[in-house]
């Protein structure tokens, strides 16, 4: 017996050689929440204390700091001399070995405030090597405290 969870309102079970969808209870509350999975990937790593600081004073209570490398890094430093990526590589900062990657499970109107203060102690993301920030709509979400 194998579960699939989709992201979506239903759940994949195979048993044996037959699959069905089992219909899945949303996991917003009544209210109607909407939520974002907000992601930074922080190249200037400098400023992260700073930043998670103005998060946490602007209400901004939660969020997990990953250890990232972006993929050139790791060819790179794979010594494999890889013609193709060779023009890349005077793009590295050479000091930086890893990035931090900051996720939060945000509601609509956090993600403004979020964005505001990520643009605000970064000195904003069109700087070059600064970092990228993106979010996803999150389809539900579970283990939140209120």
């Amino acid at each position: 017996f194998y579960d699939f969870v989709f992201p979506g309102p239903c759940i994949l079970q195979k048993t044996g050689l037959s699959c069905s969808l089992a219909p899945r209870a949303p996991t917003f509350d009544d209210e109607g929440d909407r939520m974002q999975v907000l992601t930074l990937v922080l190249n200037r790593t400098e400023c992260l204390e700073e930043l998670l600081e103005a998060l946490l004073a602007s209400g901004i209570h939660g969020g997990t700091v990953l250890e990232s490398t972006g993929m050139m890094r790791v060819i790179d430093q794979s010594g494999d001399d890889l013609p193709m990526f060779s023009a890349f590589r005077h793009l590295f900062d050479p000091e930086r070995r890893v990035s931090k990657t900051l996720v939060m499970v945000l509601r609509d109107e956090e993600v403004a405030v979020a964005r505001e203060v990520i643009q605000r102690v970064t000195g904003g993301l069109d700087r070059p090597d600064t970092g990228i920030l993106f979010a996803v709509p999150a389809l539900f979400v579970e283990g939140l405290q209120k």
